[in-house]
């Protein structure tokens, strides 16, 4: 089956990154936060022909480097949808940080699901146990990458943590993509499988 490149919903993320390289508060956090997009995004492009995904796939594919964006734009602590947020829900910081962290399990996710199931077949408790697991191991990778531009670069990476003073922000971080993994597998698991039969003509 034959489906079209996602042009229209990654030209607007690509629209979206152009606003968001425009005057970032910090030029290095701006590389460092945007990367995934930047590298994700064009690799799915190059990747299709060989493997296309489903539109929900390509929806959350989207949603999650706007995440990253406005969160390179800004600094994820500084971030005013981050400031709106905590006005709404009265939290002492801004909480913009941890939706970014949330959409690191809930996007991704999704992603790791439609790879294993496609590709080695994987079905019911075990795929959702894997998926959760590349979850967890993705975002203490992550953790471990903040950890060492940290050392690298000193208090000049403090945008780029972004712990706001919380000495549990990378338990939080970590926890936090958790609970999007297992949202992601609740709420959309069976409205992807119904994407996936129709893209590969088989049952899921």
């Amino acid at each position: 089956m034959t489906v079209a490149r996602p042009w229209l919903p990654f030209g607007l993320v690509a629209l979206f990154g152009a606003w968001s390289f425009v005057a970032p508060a910090d030029r290095g956090t701006w590389w460092l936060e945007s990367l995934p997009a930047l590298i994700g995004l064009p690799l799915v492009l190059w990747l299709w022909p060989r493997f296309p995904w489903t539109p929900l796939a390509v929806t959350l594919m989207a949603l999650h480097a706007a995440v990253l964006l406005m969160g390179a734009r800004y600094t994820y602590a500084e971030t005013p949808f981050g400031y709106w947020m905590q006005d709404v829900l009265g939290t002492e910081r801004n909480p913009y940080d941890r939706l970014g962290h949330l959409m690191q399990g809930f996007a991704p996710a999704l992603l790791a699901r439609e790879v294993l199931s496609r590709r080695l077949k994987l079905r019911g408790a075990w795929l959702t146990f894997l998926v959760t697991c590349f979850c967890l191991a993705l975002s203490s990778s992550y953790e471990l990458i903040e950890w060492l531009v940290a050392v690298a670069l000193g208090q000049g990476a403090d945008a780029f943590l972004g712990t706001q003073g919380d000495p549990w922000d990378t338990q939080w971080d970590m926890f936090t993509c958790f609970i999007g993994a297992v949202l992601s597998l609740t709420l959309l698991g069976r409205w992807h499988n119904q994407q996936l039969a129709r893209l590969t003509g088989r049952a899921f």
